[in-house]
């Protein structure tokens, strides 16, 4: 039996995750469920030949694995309205920073399998970072099926709950960091009279190619700096007035905000 898979939402988020099953040729589109308060998304989702419910519990009723993709302060109001269609045979699946299995579970009413999920932005180009934590009901089965979801999209690893708001600074917001430390390199180098598109793909390129150096070079980020700073030379000049301005106290701190904000939003 093909498993049918549901999208509640069908914004960004749940449009990389089904244009992956797609491409991918995991799943029929025909097997794929959709709805969205959208008319022009699930406009778009039909001419992909996916199936557009009606309602979000019609989608539910429907499918066997639920990706639950709409923004955290509506999954109260969306929760309630598919209760009805909710059974513990069925997977739900969220996406939402915050949200908790335990509070998904609750407002249900039912205790279904669940994978509670962190995404982030780069999957739009199948080049995501994605942290799952499963509870303990769920079967090998349904798992592995959420885990290659994400998978086809970029990169998944497994972590409990107990780090799933702190994670979120790690993977789920981190890209803005990335583009706010791009922005500054890319302005300065404006600021000097370099082409802009010039400095973006260098910029780019860069970082690229440290990414990859962290991940097949073998060396530590500690050795991979030192390997570029010569005594007394041009990068040191650089990590001195960083190390003046706290730029390593300074990421740490703004990464322990996100979590504490995840916290207070937290359900």
């Amino acid at each position: 039996m093909t498993v049918k898979i549901g999208f509640v939402g069908a914004g960004n988020m749940a449009t990389a995750i089904i244009s992956g099953l797609l491409r991918n040729k995991v799943i029929p589109a025909a097997d794929i469920n959709v709805f969205d308060i959208s008319p022009k998304q699930l406009e778009a989702m039909r001419e992909r030949g996916v199936t557009v419910g009606s309602s979000a519990s019609e989608t539910v009723t429907a499918s066997d694995i639920i990706v639950l993709a709409v923004k955290p302060q509506n999954y109260e109001e969306v929760l309630c309205s598919i209760r009805p269609a909710v059974s513990e045979q069925k997977v739900f699946v969220s996406i939402a920073a915050g949200i908790s299995i335990s509070y998904v579970r609750r407002m249900l009413g039912c205790d279904c399998p669940m994978v509670r999920v962190m995404p982030n932005t780069p999957l739009l180009l199948g080049k995501g970072a994605t942290a799952l934590c499963p509870s303990d009901n769920i079967s090998d089965d349904a798992f592995n099926t959420v885990k290659n979801m994400f998978a086809l999209n970029g990169t998944v690893e497994i972590l409990s709950e107990a780090h799933m708001n702190e994670v979120i600074a790690v993977n789920g917001s981190s890209p803005a960091y990335i583009y706010l430390f791009a922005k500054a390199m890319i302005d300065y180098a404006k600021d000097c009279g370099i082409d802009e598109q010039a400095a973006l793909k260098l910029v780019t390129a860069s970082l690229e190619g440290s990414a990859a150096m962290l991940t097949q070079s073998g060396d530590d980020p500690d050795t991979l700096i030192k390997k570029v700073s010569s005594p007394g030379g041009t990068t040191i000049a650089a990590l001195n007035t960083l190390n003046e301005y706290k730029f390593y106290e300074g990421i740490k701190a703004a990464m322990d905000s996100c979590t504490k904000r995840a916290e207070e939003l937290g359900r």
